[in-house]
């Protein structure tokens, strides 16, 4: 009995809360990694493309609720959700247009690329504070547990409760239906071989009559959906702040490196690996330990390896031993 109680334990503070930040980071991830398998550079203003394609989606969210509308026991946000993923569509077709098109006409170097997405991720930054201000901002609605831990404890007869939130199941549902029509669209279209043509080779792509401005808008078009639905995802899950998603930036690029640069599947293995590293040593462990040792050995402390605040240095750590011993990652992207 103490052993299951354990796994509960473990179940409800480390595997589902990694399963669910897992697959927002995978989103997330394979946004960066399709910009630079196509691109060819890294977006550091793809955390405030998750922002601002999540904050269109609240302030619709919010349309909509003053309106009445709602889907019951699942968030009013799924139905926002179509019009925040234009609204970011938008913003990245112009922001292409506006900036990153003269760079590429010039031919130049990735780095040069990179400074500029720097320029573009501070706009979009201060963009989205000036619109729906810097504070936490909750738009979370219907209902809240999937299973709540009183009714678990009530099933099972258990010490220890599971609780699975709405949000947790809704955003690994997602992620699979998003990730399963990716790559369909990558290995079953025409446009999407073109993409993936593209990316292995430009110049013989260009030859075989491939239009590099086509292939360009799908990317930035494909990037903004998966940009706002792994936002969105992670809001609904936690919380709405410009800067949460200005620091997730690092996870989400340590997510795309640790699997291989470039690689769609690496960026969803990266994800989880990230995912289930920062939950795993921020979790305080003596109550999963003092189910499974005897009593005489039970921890006195939290056991506890790094505070919660520190989550982020966790990504960094695993990122920089990635890019010292193994710079093209899991599943042997491109090197960075």
């Amino acid at each position: 009995m103490d052993l299951l109680n354990a796994f509960v334990a473990l179940s409800n503070f480390v595997l589902v809360p990694a399963i669910a930040y897992g697959s927002q980071l995978a989103l997330g991830a394979l946004g960066v990694t399709l910009i630079y398998g196509i691109l060819r550079f890294s977006n550091f203003a793809h955390g405030d493309t998750m922002a601002f394609g999540t904050m269109t989606t609240i302030l619709f969210t919010w349309l909509f609720q003053g309106w009445g509308l709602s889907l019951g026991p699942l968030p009013t946000a799924l139905l926002a959700l179509p019009f925040g993923i234009l609204g970011c569509m938008a913003l990245l077709l112009l922001t292409d247009r506006a900036v990153y098109r003269f760079y590429r006409e010039q031919k130049a170097k990735p780095v040069i690329l990179v400074i500029v997405s720097i320029g573009v991720m501070f706009i979009m930054n201060g963009l989205v504070r000036f619109i729906i201000g810097p504070g936490d901002q909750r738009f979370a609605d219907g209902e809240r547990f999937i299973i709540s831990a009183r009714d678990f404890k009530e099933m099972t007869g258990l010490r220890e409760g599971l609780a699975i939130k709405t949000t947790q199941g809704l955003t690994v549902i997602t992620a699979v239906i998003v990730v399963a029509l990716l790559f369909w669209f990558l290995n079953r279209t025409r446009t999407g071989k073109s993409m993936r043509a593209y990316s292995d080779n430009e110049d013989l792509a260009l030859l075989s009559g491939i239009n590099p401005d086509r292939v360009v808008m799908v990317t930035w078009l494909i990037v903004a959906a998966l940009a706002t639905v792994a936002g969105v995802l992670y809001g609904l899950d936690k919380s709405f702040k410009p800067f949460t998603y200005f620091q997730l930036l690092l996870p989400v690029f340590a997510s795309a490196i640790v699997g291989g640069l470039g690689n769609p599947l690496g960026a969803i293995a990266g994800g989880f690996v990230i995912a289930f590293s920062e939950v795993t040593i921020t979790y305080a462990w003596k109550k999963v330990l003092g189910y499974t040792l005897p009593e005489s050995l039970e921890p006195e402390g939290l056991v506890q390896l790094l505070s919660t605040d520190y989550k982020f240095a966790v990504s960094f750590v695993i990122l920089l031993i990635v890019l010292l011993f193994r710079p093209t990652g899991l599943f042997r992207g491109k090197a960075v």
